[in-house]
């Protein structure tokens, strides 16, 4: 089965969809096999509001694994520009959390997706019309997040002084 996040996001009605930004800091796991897999992975996609938002993983049995955004590569919209890097980056977090043991790391991630998207940076799959941005506008978003969640840490501080 597939879980709904536990809270409603507040009323966004300038963005669509609402539920977005609190669909990618609560992921969901899934576990089965790729054939099984694959159109709850369809449907799921549903709930986060886009495709373009989750991340997945073929784990083995010692944690290494393939991690890779639902849809793939997208090859039909490569070079554009359009395509929305959040699932990418969440699966480099799966990475980190799954097969690296760092679920730090990985939170911080989650959180500057999250914070991203709550900012109104949106991908054509995301937001109002008229409002989007392209890959890379949306992956430096997600950067400047990560850099300023960064500039709070403290172990970061530790590390500067």
């Amino acid at each position: 089965s597939v879980a709904v996040p536990q809270s409603d996001p507040p009323e966004q009605p300038d963005r669509l969809p609402a539920a977005a930004p609190s669909a990618a800091a609560a992921p969901t796991l899934l576990l089965g096999t790729p054939v099984f897999l694959v159109p709850y992975g369809d449907e799921a996609s549903v709930l986060a509001g886009s495709m373009g938002l989750l991340p997945s993983a073929s784990l083995g049995e010692d944690r290494r694994g393939l991690y890779e955004p639902i849809h793939g590569s997208a090859p039909d919209i490569a070079g554009r520009d359009i395509a929305n890097p959040c699932g990418a980056i969440l699966s480099g977090a799966m990475l980190l959390r799954h097969t690296l043991g760092l679920p730090e790391e990985a939170e911080l991630i989650e959180a500057a997706v999250s914070d991203a998207l709550a900012n109104g940076a949106m991908t054509a799959d995301l937001a109002a019309p008229g409002r989007a941005i392209g890959c890379s506008a949306m992956a430096d978003a997600v950067v400047d997040s990560l850099r300023h969640r960064l500039t709070d840490c403290p172990v970061v501080a530790e590390l500067r002084d």
